[in-house]
């Protein structure tokens, strides 16, 4: 690997990351290791300060938005040690006994953080707690997990007539119900029985179409009663579990190993072994598309890890063809619709995107910014309401692109920038380090 193909500008504190191919094109070759699940990651320490007895957790993400998690149950009396891939240590506190804390709740720039943990504050009773976050989080919707809250009993304040953070809650002793969420939403749903946990009675939350599951296969894991009925899209919790502290291993997030599936696909003379990755079915619609465009991947070692599907992923580099997709996939999706975009860009023929309204709430809008950073490369891509139209076949030109501090579109942007003509320079590429603090090392690591 030449040593400038993909730098860092440290000069600048929001740090561009500039990509340089050569001329003479380069390849990707190599076996990776991805951060571990920040959804598996969130929600095992969330669990573990409410269980009764220590929780370990081996394979945590280190990224900012677990570290605001962390932060958030500390100062409501949990300990945790420091966050580290090789052994978190969490001393749970039991369900309900979350002690009021004397500071605002800071959640930085993490939905999950902040939806998951409304459903545990309304429960406690008597206490009171406000909670914050980034200026791009306080632009969030939250009358998503208010609504279904103030429906079991719950006293919560906040801006824009109970829409915005930062918000107030007053803990209460709440009732179970039976919330049919108009959106599948696993932070909706995770939200709902998280509170159904230390609500009287049982808690049923029942989704459009089939949200990811780790809270599930946790919250059983920890001892709570759950069950499932995957036919009407349901999930319902019994009031009054104890939990139990747990050994939790996280599996590698699918949603960072999209980018190096993406990127070996698209690379020519490409081949690229992702280790240890999550394949629960409900997080594996990239692997569904990728495949339906022609993406040559293949499942090795498949196994079972503390209760979730692991595999390794071999690609390698594949003549993509465009494809349609919406609907009930796109919950499985959602996260990698930013890079699948780049996909379709390098993939010959048209790529319809439809049912993704969702993204214009994210951490950016990114529909609009993966449109309009995309076409400043060269691409073809019409944006719609609830999706984009892309034109693939188009040879992109270096450009200078902005992350708009979304992780996820930083991280798109640079994969589609190994495959261009001329420098490409990321502006606020550091957003990366929300869920992926090692991507450009990576990155390095794997240009032959």
């Amino acid at each position: 690997m030449t040593a400038s193909i993909v730098t860092l500008n440290s000069v600048d504190p929001d740090e561009d990351l500039i990509v340089r191919p050569p001329t003479s094109g380069i390849a990707l070759r190599g076996t990776i290791r991805v951060p571990g699940d920040k959804s598996i990651s969130h929600r095992a320490l969330m669990l573990g300060s409410l269980a009764e007895g220590e929780t370990t957790i081996a394979g945590l993400l280190i990224g900012e938005d677990p570290q605001s998690s962390a932060a958030c149950f500390r100062k409501m009396g949990v300990e945790i040690s420091e966050l580290n891939s090789e052994q978190v240590k969490v001393k749970g506190l039991g369900l309900g006994k979350l002690r009021e804390p004397t500071d605002i709740l800071d959640c930085g720039n993490s939905g999950t953080t902040m939806r998951l943990m409304m459903g545990i504050l309304a429960a406690h009773d008597g206490r009171f707690f406000s909670v914050t976050g980034d200026a791009s989080l306080r632009s969030r919707p939250m009358s998503r997990v208010i609504k279904p809250l103030q429906q079991m009993g719950a006293d919560i304040w906040g801006r824009q007539d109970n829409t915005l953070a930062p918000l107030a809650v007053r803990g209460r002793s709440l009732q179970g119900i039976h919330y049919h969420s108009p959106i599948a939403s696993a932070q909706v749903k995770s939200c709902v029985l998280l509170a159904g946990l230390m609500a009287e009675g049982e808690t049923t939350v029942t989704e459009p179409a089939l949200s990811r599951d780790h809270s599930e296969r946790m919250l059983r894991a920890f001892g709570a009663t759950v069950n499932v009925d995957r036919d009407t899209h349901s999930a319902t919790v019994s009031g009054g579990a104890t939990l139990s502290g747990q050994s939790i291993i996280v599996p590698g997030d699918i949603s960072s190993a999209a980018f190096w599936l993406v990127a070996g696909a698209i690379v020519p003379d490409s081949e690229l072994v992702i280790e240890n990755v999550g394949i629960n079915p409900t997080r594996t619609g990239v692997l569904e598309v990728l495949q339906m465009m022609g993406a040559d991947i293949e499942f090795l070692n498949q196994r079972e890890v503390t209760g979730e599907p692991v595999a390794d992923l071999r690609v390698k580099s594949s003549r993509l063809q465009g494809c349609e997709f919406g609907g009930e996939i796109i919950p499985r999706t959602i996260d990698e619709i930013p890079i699948l975009a780049v996909a379709a860009v390098f993939a010959e023929g048209t790529t319809i995107i439809r049912d993704a309204a969702e993204l214009r709430v994210k951490e950016s809008d990114r529909l609009a910014v993966m449109a309009s950073e995309l076409n400043r490369m060269g691409a073809k891509i019409t944006e719609h309401p609830d999706g984009l139209e892309i034109v693939g076949g188009t040879p992109l030109q270096g450009a200078e692109v902005d992350s708009y501090t979304d992780h996820r579109i930083a991280m798109s942007l640079a994969i589609a920038a190994l495959n261009t003509r001329g420098k490409t320079i990321v502006h606020r590429a550091q957003a990366a380090a929300v869920s992926y603090p090692s991507f450009t090392s990576t990155l390095s690591s794997v240009i032959k």
